[in-house]
């Protein structure tokens, strides 16, 4: 099986090569393209993707992230504040969900047929 290694922003270090759609590779280039910004501090990309992972659930990448952060120089005390502040925007996602179904409001998207 061929791997292909890649330094990709969102420390994904191995893709499948083998029945890979082409147009997955596009995605590959532009998530490449994304991660090399100069707008972000490698600190606030870092605390991004731990985000993004936590929201996610991939305890894998997680704790990978977290592993990195730190060894960057991030302090534990910082990861505690950027898990908090995620634990807390994914809840009141949740919430704002619940209640919006409650009140029956409607959706147009393809995921709402039911």
């Amino acid at each position: 099986m061929k791997v292909l290694e890649l330094g990709l922003p969102i420390r994904a270090k191995r893709y499948r090569l083998q029945n890979m759609d082409p147009k997955q590779l596009h995605v590959i280039q532009a998530l490449e393209k994304a991660g090399a910004t100069e707008h972000l501090t490698d600190r606030e990309k870092h605390l991004i993707g731990l985000a993004v992972t936590i929201t996610r659930g991939c305890a894998y990448c997680t704790g990978g992230r977290t592993e990195k952060a730190l060894a960057s120089g991030i302090t534990q005390e910082t990861l505690n504040a950027n898990t908090d502040l995620v634990a807390a925007v994914n809840a009141g996602v949740a919430v704002r969900t619940v209640l919006q179904g409650l009140e029956g409001l409607s959706c147009d998207s393809p995921e709402c047929a039911s």
